[in-house]
């Protein structure tokens, strides 16, 4: 069963391992710094649970966790 970003806790530390599949939006992704390898950290998520607020690289950034379902990641820390 593998784990989307909606599924983990606030506070916890993530690294990306690629993208199930490749899209428009995955590429955009990329761009923005979400390569394999890249560390990341769950900051919070909106009242409803969309968008989730994630820092990576030095600056936060707001998901959609249904976009970003093909993003492939490991759990480091919660």
């Amino acid at each position: 069963m593998s784990q989307t970003l909606a599924d983990i806790a606030d506070g916890a530390n993530i690294r990306i391992i690629g993208y199930a599949a490749e899209s428009a939006y995955t590429a955009q992704l990329r761009r923005l710094g979400l390569v394999p390898g890249t560390l990341a950290k769950v900051i919070r998520r909106a009242p409803l649970g969309d968008p989730l607020e994630i820092r990576v690289r030095g600056y936060t950034l707001a998901l959609r966790p249904s976009e970003a379902s093909d993003l492939q990641f490991e759990v480091l820390s919660r």
